[in-house]
């Protein structure tokens, strides 16, 4: 990616989980967004709704405070409330227009649609990861027990790292051992998949179009 091309309206905040934060400093990095109207959630709070509800309505209100439309770069169920079935749509509509998400299921669709993950998963049951999963392990997962972990990774058989910053090969020479540790608790291996971010800068552009701030 070269910064060549559409890039994303001006006075546009995007609002997004921290799991997805190298890959959205990355397409700031390549002038296809403004990072000065980029902000996080802390990464991987689908495991805690409150948590995430509260991190998500304060960071909107922080985009929100700039002017313009905001972007919400989380999936549809990302935020589930068991009690009252709100998920994160619903959350979002109380903000009403002038703020919208990406269309896409988590940030593995983001960074790879159904039809691309069915080739690459080649008939395999595959769990599927970004960098940011790898990155943030020990607090996505620091509520879940062994039993839970041997209940959920081995009924897959092999984890895809969806990575499109040559996360994988830099870890790999920096910290081998965690990605072993990773591995043995998962009782899991995984295989880095190459990818590009043009699904993610799509998704982004298909939001703002909707959003009515397309160029």
């Amino acid at each position: 990616m070269n910064g060549k091309g559409p890039r994303m309206p001006e006075g546009c905040s995007i609002v997004a989980c921290g799991t997805l934060r190298r890959e959205m400093r990355r397409l700031a990095e390549t002038g296809f967004l403004d990072g000065d109207r980029l902000v996080f959630a802390a990464p991987g709070l689908h495991e805690w709704p409150e948590m995430l509800k509260e991190q998500l309505t304060q960071q909107l209100e922080k985009a929100r405070s700039g002017g313009g439309r905001v972007i919400v770069v989380y999936g549809e169920k990302c935020y589930l409330d068991t009690t009252t079935g709100m998920d994160t749509d619903g959350l979002l509509g109380r903000f009403g227009r002038g703020v919208g998400r990406v269309r896409a299921k988590n940030c593995v669709d983001m960074l790879a649609g159904a039809e691309e993950r069915s080739r690459l998963a080649n008939e395999a049951k595959v769990y599927w990861l970004t960098p940011g999963w790898l990155e943030y392990w020990t607090f996505i997962f620091k509520d879940w027990d062994a039993a839970k972990a041997n209940e959920t990774f081995p009924a897959h058989d092999r984890a895809i790292l969806l990575d499109a910053l040559g996360y994988y090969d830099n870890l790999s020479q920096t910290d081998p051992e965690r990605i072993l540790r990773i591995c043995d608790w998962m009782r899991l291996q995984i295989a880095p998949q190459a990818i590009s971010l043009e699904r993610l800068r799509a998704l982004l552009l298909d939001s703002a179009q909707r959003l009515g701030t397309a160029p």
